[in-house]
């Protein structure tokens, strides 16, 4: 007996094939524009949920703000030279036409990363004028290890409102005590500086 189907013509002519279509990569979506300055529209905080302001006579490159008490405002200050601590207030040039640059610190715990959206809102609602030009957010590590799925989500949210966010992974030996030096600190630490465009130096008579 055959094998061959009676019912399928073998010498019948075959439908022209159609090349498949190249496979195009994904690409990336495009990083959503952040502000730059403050934006019309934005409610300003309750007064009890603003950071205080500062006078301040003396100058800095940069003033690193920790939004909270330990964000790390110190510990940066240490690192950047011609930086200055701003002690959890908004630095405000005591000279009129002077603008103080400000980078925004916070731990990556929740209460750090609530504070810091306060700041950045505080910022955004345009309250304090021409005083502060906001450079960004530095997002220190509160702990060894991958930061919780809530938590990064919150912190993407966070940094979608400032101009720019870095990011300080968890340095154990600052931890235990070590001195806070440029030359043993994550390579973090140094990108940060770079972008800002600071100059890496050890001292910085204050």
């Amino acid at each position: 007996m055959s094998n061959v189907n009676p019912w399928v013509t073998t010498n019948a002519p075959q439908a022209p094939t159609t090349p498949a279509a190249p496979v195009v990569p994904a690409t990336a979506r495009p990083e959503a524009p952040r502000p730059t300055a403050p934006q019309p529209g934005v409610p300003a905080p309750d007064m009890a949920d603003r950071l205080p302001q500062a006078l301040q006579h003396a100058t800095a490159t940069v003033w690193w703000l920790g939004v909270h008490g330990g964000a790390g405002e110190s510990t940066l200050a240490s690192l950047g030279g011609r930086t200055r601590p701003a002690g959890h207030a908004w630095p405000m040039p005591a000279r009129r036409g002077i603008t103080n640059r400000v980078v925004l610190v916070a731990r990556t715990n929740h209460a750090g990363l609530e504070a810091a959206q306060r700041a950045a809102t505080e910022w955004a609602s345009g309250e304090l004028g021409d005083a502060v030009q906001l450079r960004g957010l530095v997002l220190i590590a509160d702990a060894p290890g991958r930061l919780p799925k809530p938590l990064r989500h919150f912190a993407e949210v966070i940094s979608g409102g400032v101009p720019r966010t870095w990011r300080l992974q968890w340095h154990e030996p600052w931890r235990l005590g070590a001195p806070v030096q440029l030359d043993s600190a994550p390579a973090d630490a140094r990108s940060i500086l770079t972008d800002l465009q600071l100059p890496i130096s050890a001292d910085f008579q204050r």
